[in-house]
């Protein structure tokens, strides 16, 4: 069972997320306007944001626990306009960078599925500069109290077959005790989606 599960969270998994996720180009893209600089991507996945960096950005540093689909992720940084420099996460989880490093973070539909997401965004907010920027977008709890009753019902299964995703977590709450301060926050219903999944929380969070 554990061998199943192993292929299906490396293999299977990464290639339905990544099909479902290539539609949320437009939305990528306003969240990470404004990011400059030395960035800093927690969370790469398959490399969908490269694309979508606007052009004050110099170079993105990148950190994920996996090396999904290894193919298509080359051809991505090989076509980046930027250098990257890739990765992968220490079972501790703290960042191999000095501190105050980096010039922006991006954080994009990870802080859903990151065990502990507070100690995360602490570690990045070690790496960051003063006044440097967090943009992230994610989704995560409804204010609707019973859509977000029939999230905390769903959420164990959901668990397991999204590989350890949540869609309950309160987004706004999780940056603020990460040690930023919100100076955005944008709260929308992703198009075409259901409200259980589609809660989004889109914004920029300062050091």
């Amino acid at each position: 069972m554990g061998f199943i599960y192993d292929f299906y969270e490396r293999k299977v998994f990464p290639r339905a997320l990544d099909a479902i996720m290539k539609n949320m180009g437009e939305m990528r893209g306003e969240a990470l306007a404004g990011a400059h600089g030395d960035v800093l991507e927690i969370g790469f996945g398959t490399g969908l944001n490269l694309r979508y960096y606007p052009a004050g950005v110099s170079r993105v540093t990148t950190v994920d626990p996996m090396d999904a689909l290894p193919e298509r992720v080359r051809a991505r940084i090989a076509a980046a306009p930027f250098p990257v420099d890739v990765h992968h996460l220490r079972a501790d989880g703290r960042l191999p960078f000095d501190d105050a490093r980096f010039d922006s973070c991006a954080i994009t539909w990870t802080l859903c599925t990151i065990p502990d997401p507070v100690a995360a965004l602490r570690e990045a907010h070690r790496v960051l500069k003063p006044g440097a920027t967090l943009h992230f977008i994610e989704h995560g709890r409804s204010d609707d109290e019973k859509t977000a009753r029939w999230q905390d019902r769903w959420n164990p299964i959901h668990r397991v077959l999204a590989c350890g995703c949540n869609v309950n977590r309160r987004i706004d709450a999780v940056v603020r005790e990460g040690g930023f301060t919100l100076a955005r926050l944008d709260r929308f219903l992703a198009p075409d989606a259901p409200r259980m999944f589609g809660e989004m929380y889109r914004g920029v969070g300062v050091r």
